[in-house]
């Protein structure tokens, strides 16, 4: 996803929906900051097991601290190598630990196939990776949508694109996940843009 398509997609949405013009006039065209490197998508994992069900602030917190016990290293072989109570001391939950060891475990072993993720359809990468203990659809389409950079992703489990798009289009009530899945259909096949107006949404609010 180059920046150019970003720009694009955004201004496709911006002319299929006037809410979407609205957040686009807010907060400019699409930014999902650089692609991460292949080698970095462990870490980026990582977070995402650590950022689960967490605000912000709180989960940056405890990130910062696995980070430390892990001497900045979190690599499969350093976070296989460190003890559950290191882990634990960092502010993680026996849930969390259980995951990122799983996680480390199953990379090192060669079965998430990392490296390779990019090549596979974004069915194919949730797939793989809800294999790993405490991996589910959420950090999966986080995993599609900022380490892959995939376009047409829609999270319709996340509650800020859930709350988002409520403030966007004035609803009254939160729509669920299936009226939420519905309601995307507009967007394809740029929904990862639209998920991304919906969190700015929150913002302004």
């Amino acid at each position: 996803m180059t920046r150019t398509s970003l720009a694009e997609a955004s201004e496709a949405l911006a002319r299929r929906s006037p809410a979407m013009a609205r957040l686009m006039t807010l907060h400019g065209p699409c930014r999902l900051g650089p692609r991460p490197r292949v080698s970095e998508r462990f870490a980026s994992l990582a977070r995402a097991i650590v950022y689960q069900q967490l605000a912000g602030a709180a989960a940056g917190a405890i990130w910062g601290r696995v980070l430390a016990s892990l001497d900045g290293d979190c690599s499969a072989a350093r976070v296989a190598a460190t003890e559950r109570e290191v882990l634990r001391g960092a502010g993680l939950s026996a849930a969390k630990t259980a995951s990122l060891l799983d996680l480390a475990e199953r990379d090192l072993s060669g079965q998430l196939g990392l490296a390779g993720l990019g090549r596979l359809g974004d069915e194919e990468v949730v797939a793989r990776l809800v294999q790993v203990r405490g991996i589910g659809p959420w950090t999966a389409h986080m995993f599609l949508l900022f380490t892959l950079h995939r376009l047409d992703v829609w999270p319709t489990g996340d509650l800020g694109v859930r709350k988002g798009y409520a403030l966007a289009f004035r609803l009254e009530d939160l729509p669920s996940p299936t009226e939420l899945e519905r309601a995307g259909e507009l967007f394809r096949p740029y929904r990862s843009v639209a998920a991304w107006y919906c969190w700015r949404a929150c913002e302004r609010v």
